[in-house]
């Protein structure tokens, strides 16, 4: 009779792609709020920037 295989080591990454638990641990996490500010904060820089320059309409 044949052994049954065991399935504790999970689905086996096929074509080089990583477990999503793999490429889940090793992901930068940040806050929706944070990139939000982050990214509002570089285009007031932007305006500001060329206003003080001049380049203003």
């Amino acid at each position: 009779m044949a052994k049954k295989k065991s399935e504790g080591s999970g689905l086996m990454s096929s074509a080089g792609l990583m477990r999503y638990f793999e490429a889940d641990e090793t992901a930068i996490k940040l806050d929706p709020k944070t990139v939000i500010a982050f990214s509002s904060a570089v285009g007031a820089g932007v305006l500001a920037m060329n206003f003080y320059f001049g380049l203003w309409p």
